[in-house]
């Protein structure tokens, strides 16, 4: 379900250290959200410097309860990577600041937590490409800490705290509300037969065509989540792979964004042991 693709502005080729630029200083962009400023550092400045400048620039829309990672983006791997330890600006670059948001409790409990949160960052960045809205719920977040850090909730539509096992909320169906035309939704995280059951079943229930992402779903029971997957495919809910999804919303291969859909597909989702248990 989720919001537009964060805006990344490129900066003008204007030679070493770039025209305009105080002597002593390197231009650096500085994403945040939907967000892209142009601005400039200290030669050598390093993670402290970087925080004060995103805070001088965003400082009335970063909320300081929340933990946040700073990440560059890497050329080489034409994405956004974590601030290497001992970072030190020498020439232009762009950075973000990223919130650290499946959550951290459930990391030692979950099977195949890595596959699904692997899978679940490559159907966000699907979402992104395609401009489709994200809602993401947090269970208890005081008690079971708020989403991974793994997990790039860059632009996302809404991120909001539950104790309800269902994500099925008042600011939930809102928010849905002032998406024209939403017929179906997916679903993914954890756990399979908790919060993602229940949540399918009322959407269900309200004549919203829900299918799970059976790659990017899991639970601290491999017998809990069978049972469960069997129970939602028996109701008429479309149990499928993160694969599937990402080429049914193009569709095309004359879609505009199927090139980079397709390179985000190169390499198959983890053949965990998820796939025996479904």
């Amino acid at each position: 379900m989720a919001a537009a693709e964060p805006a990344v502005l490129a900066l003008p080729n204007s030679g070493a250290g770039g025209a305009g630029a105080p002597s002593g200083t390197v231009p650096v962009l500085f994403c945040f959200s939907v967000f892209a400023r142009p601005s400039s550092v200290p030669h050598g400045a390093g993670y402290e410097l970087l925080i004060q400048k995103f805070l001088s620039l965003y400082g009335d829309q970063i909320d300081m309860h929340r933990k946040f990672v700073v990440q560059l983006f890497a050329e080489e791997w034409g994405q956004y990577v974590d601030l290497p330890k001992g970072f030190a600006v020498s020439e232009r670059c762009k950075v973000r600041l990223v919130p650290l948001q499946i959550q951290e409790r459930f990391r030692p409990a979950i099977k195949y937590f890595g596959d699904i949160i692997s899978v679940g960052q490559r159907l966000l960045q699907g979402a992104r490409i395609l401009g489709i809205p994200v809602i993401v719920t947090e269970q208890y977040p005081k008690g079971l800490g708020s989403t991974v850090q793994e997990i790039d909730l860059t632009g996302v539509k809404l991120v909001l705290p539950k104790t309800k096992f269902s994500m099925v909320l008042p600011e939930v169906e809102a928010a849905l509300a002032e998406i024209p035309g939403v017929r179906s939704v997916v679903l993914f995280g954890v756990e399979t037969h908790v919060c993602i059951q229940q949540t399918a079943l009322e959407l269900v229930g309200r004549g919203v065509e829900v299918h799970i992402v059976a790659d990017a779903t899991s639970s601290r029971s491999m017998m809990d989540r069978m049972f469960a997957l069997e129970r939602l495919a028996r109701t008429g809910i479309i149990v499928t792979t993160s694969e599937a999804v990402l080429l049914q919303l193009v569709a095309d291969k004359d879609h505009p964004k199927f090139k980079e859909i397709q390179n985000l597909i190169k390499a198959s989702a983890p053949e965990s042991g998820l796939l025996s248990k479904v």
